[in-house]
């Protein structure tokens, strides 16, 4: 019998390293980051002499190479630190998954060596513990928090904590790096800490399209085999995520993903069309993860509505959303909101671009939205019916497939 990888393993080869592409990848040069980069590292060379670095807060719409700046420089320090024979330390740490001020103190307490379980003791046993280890000999720890805002929104005590480290620590030394998308996020801060940790800003401007296209052409090199590129695909790529507020990081998502089909259709090159039909997997990608993380009410909801949308209705009113939603909450046996927090759902969902709605006006008989589907069926179908809790809704689906009269809907 053949072995079902020999084919894969003979098709043409397109990637040399796809790891290049990924997000997670700092290279060894950042084009057009120059400044950054001076910027960031003068205000951290007092670590390599043994005094305390200033906080900096570091701004940037999203792909504009804030964490791949941060990780660069604390790199580097590090390099110079063992070459100076300095104890000189960066922690990165992405407050997205480490959000609260317990899970940063107890990732802080491990990554210096401290046995401290992620849940359980006291909040001022494990800030004890971090102030012990960093004071353990004559070092400098820079502690970098990614995505800071999803931090401060669930409080900033850790912050007011860190900020004043420094004043009970006798050997050694802390600095902060805030990085955020969020200009605003510093509305949110005490201003005991916003005075504290707000020493430096940074600002990160978007990327212009000959940018991006540089930074595409590094990063390809590394990634392709020479010659499987069409010339204009690395442009196609860069125009269209200069469009997106200069964002490379989805530059670097569709070129990954264009080689990836690429791949997948036994292609020996990379083209255009490679590029189109990555745009579309990308933003279904981005689409079936919002859905996937929708809370209950929302998923009925938005299943409701692919159930009118199969029946035959291109379009729908809040009121014929709300007659099925209400249906399905009954045979799910799931509690139905009111209309008006129905049609905040709605509201909601529209702002997601997951459905597209507007109001329109009936005249003396009020307001209503029109809504319609503004996604691919299928695959939103599929994520509804991976929750555990709406397993019922295809046996549901089915007996309703039929039914193109909304009468049918109310009981």
């Amino acid at each position: 019998m053949r072995n079902i990888f020999e084919s894969l393993i003979t098709s043409p080869k397109i990637f040399r390293n796809r790891d290049v592409l990924r997000h997670s990848y700092t290279p060894d040069y950042l084009p057009h980051r120059k400044e950054q980069i001076e910027s960031l590292a003068s205000i951290l060379v007092p670590a390599l002499k043994g005094e305390t670095p200033s906080n900096v807060f570091i701004y940037g719409k999203t792909g504009t190479g804030k964490t791949a700046t941060v990780k660069f420089v604390g790199n580097q320090l590090e390099a110079m630190g063992r070459k100076l024979n300095v104890h000189c330390y960066v922690h990165y740490l992405n407050c997205e998954l480490i959000d609260t001020q317990y899970r940063v103190l107890a990732t802080l307490a491990k990554v210096l060596g401290r046995n401290v379980p992620m849940t359980g003791w006291p909040t001022d046993q494990v800030y004890e513990e971090v102030r012990r280890a960093i004071d353990s000999r004559d070092q400098t720890i820079v502690i970098v928090l990614d995505e800071i805002d999803k931090l401060v929104k669930k409080g900033d005590e850790v912050l007011y904590n860190l900020s004043r480290i420094n004043g009970e620590l006798e050997r050694a030394r802390v600095s902060i790096i805030g990085i955020s998308n969020d200009l605003k996020f510093k509305n949110f801060l005490d201003p005991r800490v916003l005075s504290s940790l707000s020493e430096e800003e940074l600002i990160f401007p978007p990327y212009n399209a000959e940018q991006l296209q540089d930074i595409l052409e590094q990063r390809a090199e590394l990634a392709f085999y020479e010659g499987v590129l069409d010339d204009d695909v690395i442009p196609y790529c860069a125009a269209l995520a200069a469009q997106e507020h200069g964002d490379a990081r989805k530059a670097l998502d569709l070129l990954r993903v264009s080689g990836e089909i690429a791949e997948k259709e036994n292609a020996d090159r990379i083209t255009r069309d490679h590029v189109k039909k990555a745009v579309k997997k990308i933003e279904t990608d981005h689409v079936v993860e919002a859905v996937r993380t929708l809370p209950t009410q929302s998923k009925v909801l938005l299943f409701g509505m692919i159930i009118l949308t199969e029946s035959g209705m291109r379009k729908f009113t809040t009121g014929e959303v709300y007659a099925v939603y209400r249906s399905l909450c009954r045979k799910l046996n799931i509690d139905c909101l009111t209309q008006r927090r129905v049609s905040d759902l709605i509201a909601e969902l529209d702002m997601l671009g997951i459905i597209n709605s507007i109001v329109i006006s009936k005249g003396r008989y009020g307001r209503t939205r029109e809504i319609k589907l503004d996604v691919p069926i299928e695959p939103i179908k599929q994520t509804l019916l991976e929750d555990y809790r709406l397993e019922a809704l295809s046996v549901v689906e089915r007996s309703m497939r039929s039914v193109t009269s909304l009468e049918a809907f109310e009981v």
